[in-house]
């Protein structure tokens, strides 16, 4: 499995701020220190914005902050919230699978993998990650 490049860089924006709750970060900030192109930035920031994980504040003087302590996000919410599809097989998301009522057991095993997974992710947060 592959973690997509935007919640990859959903973490890192997450990280970054958490590392600088001294200051108000700018888009452009975020995607020149995470190697990025602001554009996709912007994606990523409103999408987290849109939670209590990150505060966007409007105007001249405005800003991204984190808008939780680091131990209140969790990092499996994180994924799951910014994961658009965690569909392992095709069969995930279709009916129409040929196997499917020859009894195929791939869709149940991977649905117990993929929940074992987040379930990892999720007995972590923010503040676990970050290096001090």
């Amino acid at each position: 499995m592959q973690i997509s490049k935007f919640s990859d860089y959903a973490f890192r924006a997450l990280i970054y701020l958490a590392h600088n709750t001294d200051k108000l970060c700018t888009v452009e900030e975020l995607a020149e220190k995470l190697e990025t192109s602001p554009h996709h930035m912007k994606k990523v920031v409103h999408k987290l914005a849109s939670t209590e994980y990150v505060i966007s504040l409007k105007g001249r003087t405005g800003g991204l902050r984190l808008g939780l302590p680091p131990e209140e996000i969790n990092l499996g919410e994180v994924l799951t919230f910014t994961e658009e599809n965690l569909n392992l097989f095709e069969c995930f998301s279709s009916k129409n699978c040929p196997l499917l009522s020859g009894g195929c057991k791939l869709k149940g095993i991977s649905h117990v993998a993929l929940s074992k997974f987040i379930e990892e992710f999720s007995a972590y947060t923010l503040a676990d990650i970050l290096v001090t």
